[in-house]
């Protein structure tokens, strides 16, 4: 931080501290701010060290704002291009995403079509330098903010491939990225549609529609999924946009009241919708957050599309965005939204209302609204779906297979040996390509604690707390040796799930991500639900008309 930037942020302070002079609550406002510039001018003049002013100041803001909720952030100058990727889904770089392993980051994913991927960068290969400075045992942190830059700038890579050691030097030009709000749209049989949406950055109801009007000008349409599942949300606008696509010009789509008057809002549709009669089914899951709950709640409300999945997040706040100078904007919430039928979807009281700090709002104060059609919707806790479909826990050796990096490290392996594959719905991962898994790893590490052993492992600790275990403890060594985990028995128990992860991460490394989402439309309990009740008009519409 500059010595003009504390200067000024500190005559900042001391405007303030002449200006709330006025009341009770401005006095301490201004006791508190006097403070506040008394301390850190002690602190800079008699401090045993030399302090780093930019990072003390920058602590405190954040510290400030953590008591409030934490969808309010300070962005300073150097963290704008990551807010900038937030709001436009676009940055600077070569078109990858990376991971640590071990001591390298790595190659974890090149997007198709940009400078990593065009110029034969792989999943895999390892970072060794950068413009001529070594990136061994640099986090991938570390390694983004150097990848990342002007498009049109150079950067000089020396990749490593793990298999054989090779190194090479390669050259990229930076490029504008793009990250797609909708990767993938699709037909799942003859006449259902999908689009998968994945964030609502600008002009993705755009996307959208345009997905739409493509599988509608090249298919016989007669039902879509628009799929929010892990949708974090994004620009409020966007997500009445997508509604427009669906429900009448000049209706209601949300309502933000705030403390002040200006955040007083009301968000309708202007445009013809493209889909007005289609029948639609939104797939929600419990990180689909704000805007995703808005285009899921208005459907809901007007009844006029299916939830099928998970209750949402429950994010009923909206936030703006200010410039502080210096070229820093803070983002903090101004306004709660309301949906159609007058609901709040927000889950979690931030002021302490309900106990002390933040807290879940509890059921039993959760208020009942009604949609267009006269169905019961609740407020305070996400929205609910019309059918329900919970998500698969994973299993614990999955988890430790996917921790230890081992399938996409077999992977590798199989692409080496593998130049091509079937087509994406094609593929599959049959007995045979199972079992070279299971011999691979063999001699691999990997190990797991299963939910019986941790259950056990409590017991036996309560046992000894309480001084009995030796009474039990013939007892408990026998429950051990009969529940103790067998890797290769668990890894064909679990062999459906395992096969799942293995086969998207395949089909990724050949498809990139389109034919990731094409493989997973043909083993996706949510989606079969959905086309379950697409195709049923008589469960659709009860659905939608039951009191």
């Amino acid at each position: 931080m500059s010595q003009k930037f504390k200067i000024s942020a500190l005559g900042l302070v001391a405007f303030l501290t002449l200006s709330f002079t006025a009341g009770n609550k401005y006095f301490e406002i201004s006791k508190n701010l006097d403070l506040f510039v008394s301390l850190y001018t002690e602190l800079n003049t008699y401090y045993v060290d030399d302090l780093d002013t930019e990072k003390l100041l920058e602590e405190g803001i954040n510290a400030m704002l953590e008591s409030l909720d934490p969808y309010t952030v300070y962005y300073p100058e150097e963290e704008m291009e990551g807010y900038n990727m937030q709001m436009t889904g676009k940055y600077g770089g070569i078109g990858s995403l990376i991971r640590k392993t071990d001591e390298y980051v790595i190659i974890a994913e090149p997007y198709e079509g940009f400078p990593a991927h065009r110029e034969g960068l792989v999943a895999g290969d390892r970072i060794i330098e950068i413009d001529g400075a070594s990136f061994i045992g640099k986090d991938s942190d570390d390694v983004s903010k150097v990848l990342r830059g002007a498009p049109g700038t150079k950067v000089t890579l020396v990749i490593e491939k793990p298999r054989t050691g090779e190194r090479k030097t390669v050259t990229l030009h930076r490029e504008e990225v793009e990250i797609k709000s909708v990767p993938y749209a699709g037909m799942v049989n003859d006449k259902v549609g999908y689009i998968r949406l994945t964030s609502f950055t600008n002009d993705c109801s755009k996307s959208v529609k345009d997905a739409y009007e493509g599988l509608k000008r090249d298919n016989d349409v007669q039902g879509l999924i628009l799929d929010l599942r892990g949708n974090p949300g994004g620009l409020l606008q966007e997500a009445v946009n997508i509604s427009n696509l669906f429900i009448d010009r000049g209706e209601e789509v949300v309502r933000t009241k705030g403390r002040i008057k200006q955040w007083e809002k009301s968000f309708k549709t202007r445009f013809a919708p493209v889909a007005k009669d289609l029948p639609i089914a939104i797939l929600t899951s419990r990180g689909s957050a704000s805007a995703s709950e808005i285009v899921a709640g208005v459907m809901q409300d007007y009844d006029r599309g299916i939830i099928v999945g998970e209750k949402t997040f429950g994010k009923g706040l909206v936030q703006s965005t200010k410039d502080v100078g210096f070229n820093a904007k803070l983002k903090l919430t101004t306004a709660k939204y309301y949906l159609p039928s007058g609901r709040c979807i927000q889950a979690i009281d931030y002021s302490g209302k309900y106990k002390d700090g933040a807290d879940k709002i509890p059921d039993s104060l959760r208020t009942a609204y009604t949609t267009t059609n006269g169905r019961t919707v609740y407020d305070a806790g996400g929205v609910d779906p019309d059918i329900e479909v919970e998500a698969e826990d994973l299993s614990q050796i999955l988890i430790s297979l996917l921790n230890k990096q081992l399938i996409f490290d077999f992977t590798s392996d199989f692409v080496s040996n593998n130049p091509t594959i079937a087509q994406p719905r094609d593929f599959n991962v049959d007995d045979a390509l199972f079992d070279k898994f299971v011999a691979f790893l063999s001699d691999k590490e990997y190990d797991y604690e299963t939910e019986s052993e941790g259950l056990l492992k409590e017991l036996k600790e309560e046992a000894e707390k309480e001084t009995f275990y030796t009474t039990i403890q013939s007892d408990i060594e026998q429950l051990e040796a009969k529940i103790k985990h067998d890797k290769k028995k668990d890894l064909y128990k679990y062999k459906e799930q395992i096969a799942d992860y293995l086969e998207s991460e395949i089909v990724t490394r050949y498809y990139h991500q389109t034919g990731r989402i094409a493989a997973s439309l043909d083993n996706d309990p949510f989606i079969d639900e959905a086309v379950k009740v697409l195709e049923s008009q008589v469960q659709y519409k009860g659905i939608l008309t039951k009191k």
